[in-house]
Order: C-alpha cells, then sequence, then structure tokens
C-alpha cells in the first residue's frame, strides 16, 4: 500500500493531463444521465426499503418478547440483525448523503435523518461526508484510513506498538458504531490538547454524541428488555448480539472499500492544491474498491459493495450503482486502470492481511518461511526491544533480502552489531 507517487512504477503514469480530464467528462456524462431519469421508481425503492426495514425491526421485537424460548431467540436476533443493518448501510448511510434530497421528502431528508447508531447524524456527515469523501485515501488527511489507530502505509514508521494492531482492529470491529462515534469527535486527538486549544465546538459535540449513545442503550439494554418482562435477560442478549452482527458486519464492508490490496494512498505534498475534477475522479477510481455479489449482497451492504461507484458519485441513488457499474468498469479498461474487485471472503481477507502485514516491520512477512522462521521471530524480537538504530539496522537486512540481493548487506555500525548479538569483523 505504498504511496502512489513512491511506487517504482506509477499506475497512472501512462496517463496524459488529456486523458485524465477525458475521463472526467466521460464520467459527468454518466452521472448527469443518472440525474435525468431519477424518478418515481427510484422514490419507490427508497420508501419501500424504509417500510422493510421497519416491519422486520417490529416483528422481531416481537418474536423477542417470548425470547425466553430458544427458537424465538434464533429468530427474532437474526432479523433485529438485518434490520439493523438495513438500518445503517442501505438506509441511513445513503439518506445522510443526500442520494435522495431530490425526492423533497420532509421525511427522507439528510437534513431530518437520525439513524440507529451511536453517531450523531451531524457529527458523522461532517467526518464521513466533507472530510473522508474529500480526501479519500490521502495519508494524513483521511481519517477514514486506519480510523488514526493503525499503520495503514509501508513510509509510515514502523514502531512496537505496531504489532497490537490487529487486535486494535478485531476490538474496534466488534464495538464498531462506538468507534465511529469516537472518530466523528476526533477524540484521541481532541483529548490531547488542552482545553483552550480545542475546537470550540467539541464540548457541544462531545454533549450530543454521550446523549445519543444513552439515547440507544437505553433503548436496546433497557427499555426493550423491559418490555419481554421474564424474557429480559434473553431479550437483552439478542439486542447485544443484534448490534455485535451489525457492527461486524458494517466494519467489514467499510474495510473492504479502502483498505485491500490494489488499493492505491496517497501523499499529501502530491495533491494538488487546484486538483481538477478529473484528478479527483481518477483518485477515487484508484482509492477504493468493489465486491462482487447477488443482489442480496449489495443491498445488505447498502450498495457499498459498489464503492468505487460510489466514490465517483456519493450523491446518486444507490440503487443506480449496479446500473452504471459496467459502464464505470469498461472505463477503467480503456484507460487501462486497475478495476479492484473481489467476492466478500477474499476481499475481506485481503483488508485484514494488510492489516497484520502492516503491524509488521516491512518486509518481514514477505521473507518469511516456515523454514526461516524461528530465525525471523528472533529478529522481530530484536526490532521490538532494541532502539531505533537497531530497527533501522533489521529494518535494512529485511530489506535487501526482500529485494532479493545476493550475499549480505553491509554490516551495521560496531555498537549496533553488539546489541544485535554479532561480533564486529
Amino acid at each position: 500500500m505504498t504511496a502512489m507517487t513512491k511506487k517504482a512504477e506509477n499506475p497512472v503514469a501512462h496517463l496524459t493531463p488529456e486523458d485524465i480530464e477525458a475521463i472526467g467528462r466521460e464520467l459527468d456524462a454518466i452521472r448527469q444521465e443518472v440525474i435525468d431519469s431519477r424518478g418515481e421508481a427510484d422514490a419507490a425503492y427508497i420508501r419501500r426499503m424504509i417500510k422493510t426495514q421497519r416491519y422486520l425491526e417490529l416483528g422481531s421485537r416481537a418474536v423477542l418478547l417470548a425470547s425466553l424460548f430458544p427458537p424465538a431467540w434464533v429468530v427474532g436476533t437474526a432479523g433485529l440483525s438485518v434490520a439493523k443493518i438495513l438500518d445503517n448501510m442501505e438506509i441511513g448511510h445513503n439518506i445522510l448523503h443526500g442520494q435522495w434530497d431530490w425526492m423533497r421528502d420532509p421525511k427522507i431528508h439528510s437534513t431530518v435523518w437520525e439513524w440507529d447508531s451511536a453517531s450523531t447524524a451531524e457529527g458523522w456527515k461532517h467526518s464521513h461526508n466533507e472530510v473522508h469523501h474529500t480526501y479519500t485515501n490521502i495519508i494524513g488527511k483521511d481519517n477514514d484510513l486506519g480510523y488514526g489507530i493503525m499503520r495503514v502505509d509501508e513510509d509510515q514508521r514502523w514502531t512496537p506498538g505496531c504489532l497490537v494492531q490487529p487486535l486494535i482492529n478485531f476490538v474496534n470491529m466488534l464495538v464498531f458504531e462506538y468507534g465511529i462515534a469516537a472518530y466523528d469527535l476526533e477524540l484521541g486527538r481532541n483529548l490531547r490538547l488542552p482545553k483552550e486549544k480545542r475546537p470550540a465546538n467539541f464540548k457541544d459535540s462531545l454533549r450530543k454524541t454521550l446523549r445519543k449513545v444513552r439515547k440507544q442503550a437505553t433503548k436496546d439494554y433497557l427499555v426493550h428488555p423491559l418490555l419481554s418482562g421474564p424474557s429480559f435477560l434473553t431479550t437483552l442478549a439478542a439486542n447485544l448480539t443484534a448490534n455485535v452482527v451489525r457492527n461486524v458486519w458494517s466494519h467489514s464492508v467499510i474495510m473492504c472499500g479502502h483498505f485491500p490490496e490494489g488499493v492505491e494512498t496517497y501523499e499529501k505534498a502530491a495533491i494538488d492544491p487546484n486538483e481538477t475534477r478529473g484528478e479527483w475522479y481518477l483518485r477515487q477510481m484508484l482509492g477504493s474498491a468493489n465486491i462482487s455479489g447477488s443482489r442480496l449482497m449489495h443491498i445488505m451492504t447498502g450498495n457499498l459493495s459498489h464503492q468505487i461507484e460510489h466514490h465517483l458519485w456519493p450523491d446518486l441513488p444507490s440503487n443506480r450503482y449496479a446500473e452504471v457499474a459496467p459502464r464505470v468498469r469498461a472505463l477503467f479498461e480503456k484507460y487501462n486502470l486497475n478495476y479492484c474487485s473481489r467476492p466478500l471472503v477474499p476481499q475481506v481477507y485481503s483488508a485484514w492481511h494488510k492489516v497484520v502485514r502492516l503491524s509488521l516491520p516491512n518486509n518481514w512477512l514477505a521473507t518469511t518461511t516456515w523454514r526461516n522462521l524461528p530465525e525471523q521471530l528472533g529478529v522481530l524480537w530484536k526490532m521490538t526491544t532494541g532502539d531505533r538504530a537497531v530497527r533501522r539496522a533489521l529494518q535494512k537486512r529485511l530489506d535487501y533480502f526482500a529485494a532479493g540481493a545476493p550475499g549480505e548487506p553491509e554490516p551495521a555500525p560496531e555498537p549496533v552489531l553488539l546489541t544485535l548479538g554479532a561480533r564486529p569483523a
């Protein structure tokens, strides 16, 4: 995932400025066609989706009134899990993007919609719509890239603390709605700042988020369990399970959108402050990845399985992405660009593989085999317990062997050799 401008072979080096602007014009034309053809069928789709989600949630909660009986618990929990996924993915996410504002429906509008999540709609729209979609995959600008808690690029310095990032990511997956709420607040960064240097709206945003968290927790972990009477504990467990299922699913889908192998990242310094429409489109095209699958898969992912198309046109109705995806793919092929798309399981594996790979020193995984594993674990131990000089020396060796160079690299300075347990020549 080395930043694109630092790669030995830049995947867009063959494009001329005229090519890039031509791509922009072709994509603008596709977008305009969809805008011009929006109508009653699209409006009926989102209204039907909202109706389906609400009936599914109501029916599932009714079944959970008898959750003391295992079959009722299984059916109710499964239904509630799906309802929560639909609420967050195909409904909430897309309404808050303004995809349905053109309907002028006062109940289905980005300015009034609130969703079943710990994040406030207001906070999420700022961090996601305004920041992430503007600065997609720019290291240091797009906080969706690793959520500020993970190493996401080989050019970021490795430290021993990176070793725990798979565990951190796993925990974040289980409590994802709360992780996103903290991310929307930039909680870690703001809490490290002195109070007088925090943004003026931080205190108010924190208060609103805590109120939303309390409201969600009261609904799921007190009100509905109490309504179940003798099924209190089993309904409580069902609500907790449904929230975890929703968190795991949404985390997996979102990880697939920008983190798998084959997705490009960008350096801040490489982005022209006067970036053209075509250049912005190109960054979205190469900084996103799709999930291939059935129509049901696309609905359950909120059509974020069409992440490339979504990042090109975040305000188009989600039900139209499948329609334009073949034309977008043809454009990739026309200009010899990589359209990153895989089925769900390989894409999730690819994203997690990258999390693990970047938790380790560069090229450690690439140079490790079953035969040399004990030796490599020793190298990892020394890099973990040694100082920066030791890490630099051992990193140089890893890079040397990963390049397939013959012989041995130049020896490290004598003090470092002694730290490594080797004798200087």
